[in-house]
């Protein structure tokens, strides 16, 4: 009965239900997510944006810094010009992804066709 307590308390937000889904959370953190993980290694901003379309270059530098300030992925600059940046999913990403895909055969599951 604790556990209900939670929701007629508006206390939801303190559980770990509610911390995934603001990790994960938005329009495009998941397909990132996703797209990194498929890659198997690091990808390059346009890339990303290639991957991403039709996401705009605020959207996802947006996201990427969302998902960078929560551990999620690792930004490297490299001193050079031009500038060279590449991103990949940090071992806690990495943990991310079973469950992301936990929820999309879920859905292809239970969607009607």
């Amino acid at each position: 009965m604790a556990d209900i307590d939670y929701i007629k308390e508006n206390r939801l937000e303190e559980t770990g239900f509610a911390y995934t889904l603001r990790l994960i959370g938005g329009k495009y953190k998941m397909q990132l997510l996703y797209a990194l993980d498929l890659n198997h290694g690091p990808l390059r901003y346009n890339a990303l944006k290639r991957l991403l379309v039709p996401i705009s270059f605020k959207t996802l530098t947006n996201t990427l810094r969302e998902l960078e300030a929560d551990g999620l992925i690792h930004r490297k600059e490299y001193p050079q010009i031009p500038p060279k940046v590449e991103y990949r999913l940090t071992p806690l990403g990495e943990s991310l992804i079973p469950v992301m895909e936990d929820l999309c055969n879920w859905g292809e599951a239970h969607q009607k066709s």
